[in-house]
């Protein structure tokens, strides 16, 4: 059984990860349990382990901080949901793949409690929208939005990181980076899908999904 802790307000960063540190420590040495921590950060960028430079485009417009997790550039800020996801993958079967879909079905899952079909891409890690009511692209193909990002890493089996969904951040923000280096999608939020779901919704959503993927862990 996982705790649940949910966070007022804005989480510097640096806490953050400072916090998951000793956490992810503390169920290595057995003295601490699995958890999912949700809490939003002031505006800020962070650079995975495989970010291009050149992927920022602005970088004097927020904080940039290099991160652990796998993955490129991604804009974390007030609006987005964010559940770090402490969890012991020696109990998990030791399959980063699986863990990932997982944690996409995760997502998959809690877009659709609000009626939104989240949707996996091949080479694009991360859930996706097909924008129905937008243009085409120049391609004639329609236009995908990513609504939620997710990286992870692992020590010794612990996972931490872990995802983050558009709620209602301010989607201009992403402007500064090429989001997970993609640059001919673009990047929505359930308030920008025209629906008026609270955080609190959201989190609601998360914990009952949660149950239904990782239910047999």
């Amino acid at each position: 059984m996982q705790d649940w802790t949910t966070s007022d307000g804005l989480t510097p960063y640096e806490d953050a990860i400072a916090y998951m540190d000793t956490h992810v420590a503390g169920m290595i040495s057995g003295t601490k349990t699995e958890q999912i921590w949700l809490l939003e950060h002031p505006s800020l960028y962070t650079a995975g382990t495989s970010a291009d430079i050149a992927d920022l485009v602005d970088p004097d417009r927020f904080p940039v901080y290099k991160s652990q997790r796998g993955g490129q550039y991604t804009y974390h800020g007030p609006g987005q949901r964010i559940a770090y996801a402490m969890l012991d993958l020696n109990l998990r079967g030791k399959d980063v793949r699986k863990f990932v879909q997982n944690l996409e079905d995760w997502v998959i899952l809690t877009l659709a409690e609000f009626g939104v079909k989240g949707e996996r891409r091949a080479g694009r890690v991360g859930v996706w929208v097909v924008r129905k009511d937008k243009p085409l692209t120049a391609l004639g193909t329609p236009r995908e939005d990513k609504i939620a990002a997710i990286g992870v890493r692992l020590r010794k089996w612990v996972s931490f990181h872990g995802i983050s969904i558009n709620v209602e951040p301010d989607l201009e923000h992403y402007n500064g980076i090429v989001p997970c280096g993609i640059q001919e999608h673009g990047v929505t939020s359930l308030v920008d899908l025209g629906l008026p779901v609270s955080m609190t919704d959201v989190d609601c959503a998360l914990q009952k999904c949660f149950a239904q993927v990782f239910n047999a862990d």
